[in-house]
């Protein structure tokens, strides 16, 4: 069971902690990026792997070399924009609780 991994469901909603807390943070992210006045080259980036991620949320466990993948690819995206820094970094904390992924 899930216990022997040192992961625990969510009582009586049965969904995976790692996976709820990805997509509150994702869900921030998207709203401060939407609310964010400047625009910059590489937005849409930033905002079609936001909504990827949160495709990802509704199907269950989501394949961690993607999230990783979606994941450098909004940070290169937002660069260096303070204003959604804290954002940014609850996702990051968010794909790390599921863990590294497997080398191949």
């Amino acid at each position: 069971m899930l216990r022997s991994l040192g992961q625990r469901r969510v009582t009586g909603s049965g969904e995976d902690p790692r996976v709820a807390e990805l997509r509150t943070a994702v869900s921030r992210l998207r709203r401060e990026l939407a609310a964010h006045p400047a625009e910059f080259p590489d937005r849409a980036i930033a905002e079609d792997e936001l909504a990827a991620l949160a495709a990802m949320t509704s199907g269950g466990a989501p394949e961690v070399p993607r999230l990783r993948r979606s994941l450098l690819l909004i940070a290169g995206a937002i660069g260096s924009m303070s204003a959604l820094a804290k954002g940014l970094a609850e996702v990051r904390d968010a794909v790390e609780l599921f863990g590294e992924a497997p080398r191949g």
